[in-house]
């Protein structure tokens, strides 16, 4: 396909969504059905203008996947503003973590019992498919920094934190096959993969984070310098962090999400803290302080007059509001051009994939039985209303976070013939939670905002 046909499709795809944007926000439609239907439609599956492969592209689409993911992860954590201290972090870290033990142990006993799977593959089909998809779920997402609804943190931050939890699963399943060194007994597992690699990870993006944060309000405040290009800090920040990470043998992913977090707090704290000079009863005005100043800093970062702009980018109050609202409208943009990509390119891999019957019902099983029992077994005795979990269950979105690890292990030395089988579980998948979810979010999450306004006290 040459380059001025994909110019011409990809130019109309994105005028599209962005003209129909609030349109298909009413419908029971998302915008990654679109790119999912136009990544079919140029594959040899009717026009044949590309011939993209998983066996034959398959470090490409690791690396795609890889920086979408961390574009959606630095997004997810700059949007999670409540302090660490706040009980609704116990939602996602359960989720994560014991949720996703329970999704992984499921997964692998339907893939022994069910699919005729060896241990470690079927222990790495878990790590594929544990993780939901922080790039697919921004509909079900936190909305803005000030949302502090229950479901949509507990969702948020489920998918900011589970991509790199499941790491360690994916590296067990791929140890199991030979293909990874877990050391005598599984301590190098344990000691390497599973603890530094998470706690380094938190650790590291938590630090850098902070630190660029502080370097760039302490630039901007005190020598009104460093002011424009937010969007480099962004970028900035995620290489850092996830390069960082990479280096020290931690995940990035984890690492990413942790450097947003970190920023969005540090901007929070800052806001919240009353100036200097003024009387000390007034500390306890942060949370008002802290939505004028966000109102200020979104409306100086839309107003085209750049001395505005940076007038407030350069104040001692608003200057770390401006900041964290920059970076996260930029991100916002880039990652839904990167969603495009990496959607379309699961639409482009489709004509590729071994469809097998026993896939689709394995599918069924993930997103009716498995995930509801996880959750479940997760949130178990949490303040969550009956419909906060019902809905955490259904809203269990698999996406570009599974075809990462699916292309990691690809990369990693599986033979041919389980890459193949992996390929349709994990495609199946995908492809079926993008549509299933993808309608059914509009009416449910309505359903649930009008519950949520009937009941304000279970928010």
């Amino acid at each position: 396909m040459e380059i001025a046909a994909w110019s011409a499709v990809v130019g109309l795809l994105l005028i599209i969504t962005a003209l129909g944007d609030s349109l298909l926000a009413r419908l029971p439609l998302s915008t990654s059905m679109l790119y999912l239907a136009v990544g079919a439609a140029v594959s040899p599956l009717w026009l044949g203008w590309t011939t993209l492969a998983p066996t034959t592209h398959a470090k490409a689409l690791e690396q795609l996947a890889e920086i979408v993911v961390l574009l959606s992860l630095f997004g997810s954590g700059l949007k999670m503003s409540t302090g660490l201290s706040d009980g609704r972090w116990l939602l996602p870290l359960r989720l994560a973590i014991v949720s996703m033990l329970v999704t992984v142990a499921l997964i692998a006993g339907v893939g022994v019992l069910a699919l005729g799977l060896p241990l470690g593959a079927a222990i790495l089909l878990g790590g594929i498919l544990a993780p939901t998809d922080p790039v697919l779920a921004s509909d079900v997402q936190v909305a803005d920094p000030g949302d502090r609804d229950r479901l949509r943190f507990a969702l948020t931050g489920e998918a900011g934190l589970n991509d790199g939890t499941a790491f360690p699963l994916v590296l067990l399943g791929l140890g199991l096959l030979g293909l990874h060194d877990l050391g005598a007994s599984g301590w190098r597992w344990f000691a390497v993969d599973v603890l530094w690699g998470v706690l380094g990870g938190v650790a590291i993006g938590a630090l850098l984070g902070t630190a660029v944060g502080r370097l760039v309000l302490y630039l901007r405040r005190i020598h009104k310098e460093a002011v424009g290009l937010d969007n480099f800090l962004a970028l900035g920040l995620i290489g850092l962090a996830y390069g960082a990470a990479g280096l020290a043998h931690a995940y990035g992913f984890l690492a990413v999400f942790a450097a947003g977090v970190a920023l969005r707090r540090l901007e929070q704290r800052a806001t919240a803290k009353a100036p200097v000079g003024e009387p000390a009863e007034n500390a306890g005005k942060g949370a008002a302080r802290r939505k004028r100043s966000s109102e200020i800093a979104a409306e100086a970062h839309a107003n085209p007059d750049a001395s505005h702009a940076q007038q407030v980018a350069t104040d001692p109050k608003h200057a770390p509001a401006f900041m964290a609202h920059a970076v996260l409208a930029f991100n916002e943009q880039i990652e839904r051009i990167g969603e495009v990509a990496a959607v379309m390119a699961v639409g482009m891999l489709l004509w590729a994939v071994e469809w097998q019957l026993a896939s689709w019902g394995f599918v069924a099983a993930l997103l009716l039985v498995i995930r509801p029992v996880s959750v479940a077994v997760g949130l178990f005795g949490s303040s969550t209303s009956a419909t906060q979990r019902g809905l955490t269950a259904w809203f269990g979105i698999r996406g570009i976070g599974s075809l990462y690890y699916l292309m990691y292990a690809m990369n990693h030395g599986i033979d041919r013939v389980l890459a193949a089988n992996l390929g349709a579980l994990v495609f199946s998948t995908v492809v079926l939670s993008i549509v299933v979810h993808g309608i059914s979010v509009t009416p449910l999450m309505a359903f649930y905002e009008r519950r949520k306004r009937r009941r304000p006290s279970r928010a």
